[in-house]
């Protein structure tokens, strides 16, 4: 019977109530307690002990650096337990991980991550970007997933402090950063399906060079209708790891046919929701009015709340509403973009995140045609997604003093 009724990936648009439930203001995400919601010890960053190594990696050229590929020597570690709460943390030397083959991580997916930097400045202080935000992220994702979440002011101390200890692994140059990848996996040794009595929330870190070695490069786009990213109810707006793993097929799919990413649709309204593990800007000019207006998707709970995306609405708001533009967070479709673009009312669109902090999109195949977004031949960034690369990047080293560069202590 089900075969009969869901004949094939695209069955989701066949439930009209469905998307109409998305589509309606009402509708919002699973509001979840944590796993830490009884008292037990606080997460307290005065107990940490550090071990340094006794055999220091030699450091990459920066030139030769590649997204996630080289690591540090140390890591920060936090265990957890339901009858103690945090124990103290530590920074140990880079290591593997010791796990039981039944750790409910490798079985129910118990497992969550941030994605973050840290700066440094032409001064050689290093700084953290907006890691209250990310912090705040985090604790919306472990607790979506029965994991326990933390005092967000003793984690970034923590940060601060291992980032502090790597400081030497940090290029000064621009455009050069510190990824650092806190994570959180539940370790109780058992089959059965329930909320974890045991986890770790663990960082390492990787020393990256800009996502485009040789500047802006536009991307190409594959419109994707058949296959979801995320859905209403579900955890799309999290950052788990269970969200990555089923788009990877896609993409290879995309990449098939010469496309660098997906963008996600969703709905017989073919929704516009993200780009790859990104979220998703256009600009475009009003129909009607001429406007400039930049949109994305709302917070709907099918949408990542991501760190660079808030950074570009409030950069927008704050410099491109005096200018006359319209800041949007709205649901828009692929017909309305594909119609912009034959108008000439799509002036660019780009994607949005930690490792690219913006990404410009040149083109997206859709129903076996090319929209074109604004871009120039020979053009690889339109003025807003240069604009903001410039006001963000500002931010993170430091160059203008803002309260989203968190300076690490010395």
């Amino acid at each position: 019977m089900l075969r009969q009724l869901i004949p094939r990936a695209t069955a989701y648009k066949q439930s009209s109530k469905f998307v109409a439930a998305w589509a309606s203001p009402r509708f919002y995400s699973i509001k979840a307690e944590s796993a830490s919601t009884a008292q037990l010890q606080e997460l307290d960053a005065s107990k940490l002990t550090v071990t340094k190594t006794t055999t220091p990696r030699e450091l990459v050229p920066p030139s030769e650096l590649v997204f996630g590929r080289t690591f540090t020597d140390h890591m920060l570690s936090i265990e957890w337990t339901a009858s103690e709460g945090w124990h103290a943390p530590r920074i140990t030397p880079y290591q593997n991980l010791s796990l039981d083959p039944a750790s409910c991580v490798f079985h129910y997916a118990f497992e969550c991550f941030e994605g973050m930097k840290a700066y440094k400045d032409s001064k050689g202080q290093v700084r953290l970007f907006r890691p209250d935000k990310n912090m705040e992220r985090m604790n919306k994702s472990t607790s979506r997933i029965a994991l326990p979440t933390f005092d967000r002011a003793s984690m970034i101390d923590l940060l601060s402090k291992f980032a502090a200890l790597e400081e030497r692994f940090i290029p000064s140059a621009k455009g050069y950063s510190l990824y650092l990848r806190p994570t959180m996996i539940g370790t109780q040794r058992t089959l059965g399906v329930g909320p974890p009595g045991s986890a770790l929330l663990y960082v390492i870190a990787s020393p990256v060079g800009p996502y485009y070695p040789t500047g802006f490069k536009a991307v190409s786009l594959e419109a994707t209708d058949y296959a979801v990213r995320a859905w209403p109810g579900g955890v799309g707006d999290k950052k788990l790891g269970a969200n990555y793993a089923p788009c990877i097929v896609p993409q290879m799919e995309a990449a098939k046919r010469g496309f660098h990413q997906n963008l996600w649709l969703f709905g017989e309204e073919e929704y516009v929701t993200e780009v790859g593990t990104m979220n998703m800007f256009v600009a475009l000019k009003n129909k009607e009015t001429g406007q400039k207006e930049l949109v994305t998707a709302p917070l709907d709970g099918t949408i990542l709340e991501g760190v660079t995306r808030d950074s570009v609405l409030s950069l927008a708001r704050e410099k491109l509403i005096p200018q006359g533009w319209k800041i949007s967070e709205r649901k828009y479709t692929m017909p309305e973009l594909a119609e912009a673009a034959s108008e000439g009312r799509l002036l660019e669109a780009f994607g949005s995140g930690t490792a690219a902090v913006v990404s410009p999109v040149r083109n997206i195949s859709y129903k076996g045609q090319l929209v074109e977004c604004g871009l120039k031949p020979g053009e690889e960034a339109g003025e807003i997604a240069t604009s903001m690369l410039r006001w963000i990047e500002s931010r993170q080293y430091g160059d203008e003093e803002h309260d989203w560069s968190y300076v690490v202590p010395n």
